[in-house]
């Protein structure tokens, strides 16, 4: 009975002993996660750029992949996104006092009471939806 006892206490030994190899093992076995692709909606200025867009009246104009009265906002995101970041102030400056003659004689409204701030946030939005 004791030979069966010290066995099974070596066998119990040997096992735990070897089953993790300092950890060496265990690190070749696992395997890395596929990196994940970032989308776009996880940046921070699409976010707070949607935000501000969805609390104006700039989508009764304009919409994503759409041209209404305004150029659709992938339109000008392809247009101007490979000016960034120096095109934002000048495009954010442009929503606030409005304008025309770049998408045709319709004029875009002024939206005045925007700071140059929350502009640029939209702009940084808008950029973000170029097509790659």
């Amino acid at each position: 009975m004791k030979r069966i006892i010290v066995t099974a206490i070596a066998f119990t030994a040997l096992v735990a002993c070897n089953s993790n190899d300092d950890g060496k093992k265990e690190a070749t076995e696992t395997k890395e996660e596929p990196k994940k692709e970032a989308s776009i909606s996880d940046n921070p200025d699409y976010q707070a750029g949607l935000a501000l867009i969805a609390q104006s009246d700039c989508l009764t104009c304009h919409k994503v992949d759409e041209q209404l009265t305004g150029p659709s906002y992938r339109d000008v995101a392809n247009k101007y996104a490979s000016q960034a970041p120096a095109i934002i102030p000048q495009l954010a400056e442009k929503i606030i006092k409005g304008g025309t003659g770049v998408w045709g004689q319709v004029p875009m409204l002024p939206h005045p009471s925007l700071s140059q701030a929350d502009a640029e946030t939209m702009v940084k939005y808008i950029l973000l939806l170029k097509t790659n």
